[in-house]
């Protein structure tokens, strides 16, 4: 019953990790706002996440269209009453040789992966400074702490997520918002499925896994931080 009319926004929530967290906080009896750019999968999921009897609020476009993220986390705020958790699920995965990376690359990368996620966060703060229950899980990957070829740009825009969400933590600490880093090594998703099919769901982490900590960190709150929480599989080269 702690998540029970609390009210939480998840970005990227039409698949993958970002649907199966939307999915838990509304089982757990949470508001939830998502929004997605396919209108078609994001009233797929809204119909999954309406089943647990919260308020649900869908939006759909493209977060890093000028002023969409802002747009979104104010009407859902203002259509809950407040605000109380945020996850800043959606980003892009970004594979290339550096020496075919352009300019337009990271500009593409850092914008999804670094800015989105700073403008919801600095959004959502007048909210979440009224809330008594204020959390932020940031979701950034393996590669916010480890290198590996030809992901430079990728690993560079969570490098930079991981630094925003340390920094942030403790800066808000004492002021009540409680802010934590989720990096995730390979993840079994639909989309991973379609591209590497010669992997199965036993050599990878499954989303579930990843919304089972989301689902420890928001519901066991106390004076002590789980700074951040690196994922991955036992003896496993992770997939990116």
């Amino acid at each position: 019953m702690i998540l029970y009319k609390k009210n939480a926004i998840v970005t990227g929530a039409t698949r993958g990790i970002g649907k199966e967290i939307a999915l838990r906080l509304a089982k757990l009896g949470a508001n939830v706002a998502v929004c997605g750019r396919d209108e078609a999968q994001l009233i797929k999921t809204g119909k999954e996440l309406s089943g647990f009897g919260t308020k649900i609020i869908l939006k759909n476009g493209d977060l890093t269209e000028k002023g969409f993220a802002r747009n979104f986390v104010e009407d859902s705020a203002e259509q809950m009453g407040g605000l109380d958790i945020i996850i800043n699920n959606a980003g892009m995965s970004f594979t290339r040789p550096f020496k075919q990376c352009t300019e337009e690359d990271i500009d593409t990368v850092l914008t999804l992966n670094v800015k989105v996620p700073f403008t919801v966060c600095k959004t959502a703060l007048p909210y979440l400074l009224k809330s008594t229950y204020a959390e932020i899980i940031n979701i950034a990957s393996v590669t916010a702490h480890k290198g590996y070829p030809e992901q430079a740009l990728y690993s560079a825009s969570k490098h930079a997520l991981a630094g925003m969400t340390k920094s942030l933590a403790a800066e808000y600490y004492d002021k009540g918002i409680r802010i934590h880093l989720i990096s995730p090594g390979g993840v079994y998703t639909d989309m991973v499925a379609l591209a590497r099919p010669d992997l199965s769901k036993e050599e990878l982490i499954l989303p579930s896994d990843v919304a089972d900590v989301a689902e420890f960190i928001l519901t066991h709150r106390t004076n002590s931080v789980i700074d951040e929480i690196e994922m991955h599989r036992a003896n496993k080269q992770p997939f990116i």
